[in-house]
């Protein structure tokens, strides 16, 4: 009978009591059918969370065998889901006991201590697990990194890093002991044994060059960057660092070609090549003869789906008093961030600037019902009005935005100069000359 029970756990992925176990048991009569029974009860009332009804199946259970293992490990896990936590360890380490190879038990245990945060009992039994599984490896190294044993750990990853090569996940766990441990030579030492061992690999240098600039080790920065190079030609990545390295170094020709590759490349994240295109247009508004290869870098990334990128491109023609291209690359942005403000502002200003005022009329009447109580876009609204000639129109906007300004002189004269120019449209010279006044007494006190 206690075979149909034992092929049900298995069923469902518990474990196997050993065989040996059932022969000795094979005939026990009624004894035999409770345990059955028993043993069913204790899984049902542990499915439906009933934790409290399995554990009391499972202690009768014990009473008429308690030589079965699997006995334990169910009382040990329905005892952690009471917090019962004692009682839970107990039954965890008679399982193990009864089992010592059995993978299933000592992972409950080791599952449990870490919960526990006892971490040098789950040192000590994820110990006997390293042999069925080297995961169970890199968790004794993290183990080890909790418990501040940096040099066990190191030499655990050591191990692993040779056995399986290197890893993401394992690298996190090293740069992290370098980090709490300061030992910046040892992380450098380190990869530049990766470059040595592995010279066609091309993260290895790209971490170091890195690691090297992290350092402050430029110069070996750059020759590491220079290796790369020679190593991989058809290399992207390496570029975002070279390109740094030649501003530094004055060589404008080949940053300016490193560049180039960065903009083009499918392999390097829009945000990288941003940073690439911010310094290269504070390079050029320093050294104005390299506009045109600027110029040449931006139609490349014209297309980009970036609005960052776009939003710099837009800022620097604004800077260079290219109204015209700002223009473009801000409505560029505008239709990827539709409600990024500052792009909105600059867009709707460069309209008017632009002479565009049924753009401007159309754009800000739109944006003003997204932002009410913005009183930039009234007065732009007020402006694009009295340019197309509908003064009653541009009055209504005016005074609606003029009750939201607070604290702004500059803009307080602009509206009231634009309500006079109203007025003046509209022949009501009193009131044109009013405004006027008040827009001129307003400048003539800042």
């Amino acid at each position: 009978m206690k075979k149909q029970i034992y092929i049900y756990l298995l069923l469902f992925g518990i474990l196997i009591i050993p065989q040996a176990n059932y022969a000795q048991n094979d005939d026990l009569g009624d004894n035999d059918d409770k345990f059955e029974v028993l043993f069913y009860e204790a899984l049902k009332q542990k499915g439906i969370e009933n934790y409290d009804r399995s554990v009391e199946a499972l202690l009768q259970c014990i009473d008429i065998d308690n030589s079965v293992p699997v006995l334990y490990f169910e009382l040990g896990k329905n005892y952690n889901m009471l917090k019962n936590f004692g009682a839970a360890e107990d039954a965890l380490k008679k399982a193990v006991n009864k089992d010592p190879d059995n993978e299933w038990f000592l992972d409950e245990l080791y599952a449990f201590y870490v919960s526990q945060n006892e971490h040098d009992k789950a040192i000590k039994t994820v110990k006997q697990l390293v042999k069925y599984h080297p995961d169970y490896k890199e968790d004794l190294a993290s183990l080890y990194v909790r418990t501040e044993k940096y040099d066990d750990a190191l030499e655990i990853l050591d191990e692993l890093d040779n056995e399986f090569g290197i890893s993401v996940s394992r690298d996190i766990m090293r740069n992290r002991i370098y980090e709490v441990t300061g030992r910046k030579k040892d992380q450098i030492k380190n990869l530049e044994e990766r470059v040595e061992n592995n010279p066609d690999k091309e993260s290895n240098y790209l971490a170091l060059i890195f690691r090297y600039s992290e350092n402050n080790e430029k110069e070996k920065a750059f020759e590491t960057a220079k290796e790369l190079l020679k190593t991989n030609p058809n290399s992207q990545i390496v570029h975002l660092a070279l390109y740094k390295f030649y501003l530094d170094d004055n060589n404008a020709d080949k940053a300016i070609e490193s560049m180039k590759i960065v903009v083009k490349s499918s392999e390097i994240k829009p945000e990288a090549k941003l940073k690439v295109l911010t310094d290269f247009v504070q390079f050029v508004g320093d050294n104005p003869q390299y506009e045109a290869d600027l110029i040449d870098a931006t139609s490349m990334v014209s297309d980009s789906n970036n609005s960052k990128t776009l939003i710099e491109l837009g800022q620097y023609h604004l800077a260079k008093n290219n109204k015209a291209k700002a223009l473009e690359y801000f409505e560029t942005a505008l239709q990827l961030e539709p409600g990024n403000f500052m792009v909105l502002r600059n867009v709707l200003l460069l309209y008017i600037d632009l002479k565009k005022y049924n753009l401007a009329e159309e754009k800000s009447t739109e944006v003003l019902e997204e932002y009410p109580s913005q009183p930039l876009f009234y007065l732009i609204n007020g402006v694009a009005l009295n340019e197309l000639n509908q003064p009653k129109k541009a009055l209504e906007s005016l005074e609606t935005g003029l009750d939201y300004i607070i604290d702004d002189n500059k803009m307080e004269a602009d509206f009231y100069n634009q309500l006079g120019k109203a007025y003046t449209l509209l022949n009501n010279t009193d009131k044109a000359k009013a405004f006027t006044d008040k827009a001129k007494q307003i400048e003539n006190s800042n």
